[in-house]
């Protein structure tokens, strides 16, 4: 901890007494500020340690403390994004949410996406805390387990898996509206959009799994977690999801895929994306 502008004796003396801290002790002073080392027991990235950063932080010192080192810096960086990661998803939803409803003109269908999107990062997060942090497979893909995740990994993982599910929706939903906007029967549409848009979204993938397959070998675990969770997560979109589920889904939803309110549907003839 960086302590200035108060005593110093007073503050490490302070410090001892939280419980955690097996010791503090002064390590360098400069003018009016010291660096005083802390010491504890127990893992730096340990949940217990961060709960004994917020102790020490609550310390009362009439001057100014700035704790640092790497349990405080982990601390830091999980309050960071625990506080931006719920507006960054509000926003990428609602973004998400008013893109398709200007290419479909659907409430529906947006909704359904969202829906069907999550599943798909449910597959590639389940997949990197059984892989990347309980350890199975690591002998298979090389790599030592620490048994945890760095933080930024998952939201990496989520905007780049969001984005690729996404444009496979889109390719499907496209022709399925074209074909309903022909013929006005969704379960004509549904099954002539899947027969048109299926190879095209199976090539897509299989170029994709090649790529990103290539980073599963990689003798970076970063590198490789990134590659093995987007595999993942474009197997199970590009077969179960886009080729199983979406079309069962609109085909039990019926001519309710395409609702909207009376204004919101002159709207969408007035400004939809056609």
């Amino acid at each position: 901890a960086v302590v200035s502008g108060g005593d110093v004796n007073q503050y490490v003396a302070a410090v001892r007494q939280v419980d955690g801290v097996t010791g503090a002790a002064v390590a360098d002073r400069k003018g009016g500020t010291a660096l005083v080392n802390i010491t504890y027991a127990g893992d730096p990235i340990s949940a217990e340690s961060r709960e004994l950063v917020s102790r020490i932080r609550a310390v009362p010192f009439s001057g100014d403390v700035l704790v640092g080192g790497q349990t405080a810096a982990l601390a830091d960086q999980l309050q960071t994004v625990g506080d931006r990661l719920p507006w960054m998803a509000l926003i990428v939803v609602a973004a998400t949410f008013v893109l398709l409803f200007l290419a479909f003109g659907s409430l529906v269908l947006p909704l359904k996406a969202i829906v069907m999107n999550v599943l798909s990062l449910g597959a590639s997060f389940g997949a990197l805390v059984l892989i990347f942090q309980d350890g199975h497979l690591s002998g298979l893909l090389n790599f030592t387990s620490t048994g945890t995740l760095e933080a930024t990994q998952p939201i990496l993982v989520l905007a780049i898996v969001f984005g690729l599910s996404m444009d496979y929706e889109v390719f499907l939903m496209s022709r399925i509206r074209e074909e309903y906007d022909r013929t006005g029967d969704n379960t004509q549409a549904v099954a002539v959009g899947l027969q048109r848009s299926g190879r095209i979204i199976t090539s897509a993938a299989l170029l994709i799994l090649v790529v990103i397959g290539l980073f599963s070998i990689s003798g970076i675990t970063f590198i490789k977690l990134i590659g093995v969770a987007m595999l993942i997560a474009v197997l199970v979109d590009a077969t179960i999801v886009r080729a199983l589920l979406v079309p069962a889904t609109m085909r039990l939803l019926g001519d309710a895929n395409w609702w909207a309110p009376g204004p919101l549907k002159r709207f969408y003839a007035r400004y939809g994306i056609h």
